[in-house]
Order: structure tokens, then sequence, then C-alpha cells
């Protein structure tokens, strides 16, 4: 008399890949297959450049130098015995404030990017998105605003207390329009600076060249022409002060240090057209390089 078999217990079934016909018909993955967008891209920079501490601290010195010199400027002048002058702009001491924050703009600009490179970082995000392209405008878009965001709540934190303090001193109130180049303009700018920052960092994958070359960006055109005597080199040196990066800030605040070069919205322009060339050309590394 034969003994009855026990049949063997099957395995399950694995689970079908996105788009692939499943070879068990009517069995449903458990796991949720969810077409990734650039949302998620952007909620993922989002958590990462709010949760490192590289973010808070040079946000955090930002905000300190625009609003503390800011207003320590205010309170110097308007209790100076010397008046201002009816031509001067009340909002133009704004400008000292704004000049050494944007070292902290641009720092963290190419720390968003050329960190996760030094960490290794960067692996684990490409793996998470391989759309390389698409990690680049997130990070891009969720870096200018929040430096956007950040610098125009300074800005206008400053230029109230400053039009407030310096009421009756002598100096000229805005319009309108100075307003709005002295808060919404200057923040446009900086966060752009801090934007081509960003792609430099990226272009580069090295925190601290990356750092040293953007300061050099700023700093560099306008000392370098202090030291030009010579006849022969005026011409470069009054291009050097028009188009160095102290100037084209002091433009939004009707405080320019030349009587030629940009003016009104031109420095705007300027950076915006230097960005994108960026933009583009670390878009093609991005694409071509290995992680």
């Amino acid at each position: 008399m034969s003994t009855p078999q026990t049949p063997l217990p099957q395995a399950a079934p694995p689970a079908r890949e996105a788009g692939a016909a499943s070879p068990y018909p009517g069995y449903t993955s458990p796991i949720p297959v969810v077409r990734t967008h650039l949302g998620h891209t952007l909620a993922s920079e989002w958590t990462k450049i709010r949760s490192v501490r590289s973010t808070m601290w040079t946000l955090g010195v930002f905000v300190l130098l625009v609003v503390g010199i800011g207003l320590l400027t205010g309170v110097v002048v308007s209790r100076s015995s010397s008046e201002l002058s009816g031509d001067e702009n009340a909002l133009s001491l704004g400008f000292f404030g704004v000049l050494l924050g944007s070292i902290c703009v641009i720092t963290l600009g190419v720390l968003t990017t050329a960190s996760e490179y030094g960490t290794g970082m960067i692996r684990t995000t490409m793996t998470a998105c391989p759309s390389r392209g698409r990690v680049l405008a997130a990070k891009a878009l969720v870096f200018f605003l929040l430096s956007f965001t950040i610098t125009l709540v300074c800005t206008v934190l400053v230029a109230l207390a400053q039009s407030a303090m310096l009421d009756g001193s002598g100096a000229r109130q805005p319009t309108g329009a100075e307003w709005f180049k002295a808060t919404v303009g200057v923040s446009l700018y900086l966060a752009l600076l801090g934007l081509l920052a960003l792609l430099i960092g990226s272009v580069l994958r090295h925190s601290a060249g990356g750092i040293t070359i953007m300061i050099g960006v700023v700093l560099a055109p306008l000392v370098i022409a202090l030291f030009m005597f010579t006849h022969s080199l005026e011409k470069v040196r009054s291009w050097l002060v028009e188009y160095s990066i102290p100037n084209q800030l002091g433009v939004f605040y009707s405080n320019s240090l030349s009587t030629t070069g940009p003016t009104g919205w031109d420095p705007l322009w300027i950076i915006l057209g230097v960005t994108a060339v960026v933009f583009a050309g670390a878009w093609a590394l991005l694409r071509k390089r290995d992680v």
C-alpha cells in the first residue's frame, strides 16, 4: 500500500516589475509602483538642504550680517552730527550688509552641490533619481527660492528700519521704484549669484575650490582695479570697476562706484545671462561624467 505524499509548498510568485505583464494572472504586487516626477525630487532636495547644519550656520550668519550691519549703520548715521546729503538715498546704507552677506550665500550655494560629492551622497541621490538633469534643476530651484526669500525678508526689515531712523536727517526718502530695487531687485540678484555658485560647485565637485573661485569673482576685479595706476590700463581699470559685483550691487541702491557702466536693472540681466550659460554647461557635464 503506497503512502500518500505531502505536496511541497509552492514559492510565492515574484513581484512583477513596473510595466511588465504578470506571469500569474490575478496576482497584484503588494509594493505600490509610483512614477516619480519633479515634485518628488524637489521634496528630497528640500529635506536635504534644511536638515544639514551648513544651511543653518550660513543663513544664520547671513541674517546677522545683513540685518545687524544695516541697523548699526543706520543708528550711527542717524546720531551723527553731520547730516546726509539731500541727494543720497536713505536705503543706500543697506549696501554694506548685503555685500558681506553675499559671501554666505555663495558659500551655501557651493556646498549645496559640491558637498555631496565629498561625502559620496551623490551616488545615493543619483540612484534614487537617475534623471540627472532633474536633480540639478531641483537643487537650483530649491536653493534659489530659499535664498531669495531669506534675502527679501532681511532687506525689507533693514529698509524699513533705515527709512525710519534717517527720516529728518537730510537723506532723501526713496521712491517706490527705489524701494522695489533695494528689496526685490537685490534679493533676485543675490539669489542668482548664489545659484551661480551652486553651478560652479556642480562643475568643480570640490567645496573649497568652488568657494575660492566665487570669492575671487566677487572681490578680485575690484581689488585688481585699485592697483592699476598706469594710464594705459585706464580702460581696463574702469571696466573692472563698472562690472564688479560690489558695483553692480551698489546700482540697486542708487550708489554706484562709477558714473558709467550698468544702470537700472542691467546688473540683474547680466547675472541672469551668466548664470544661464553656466547652467547649460553644468547640465551637459553632469549628464556625461560619472558620479
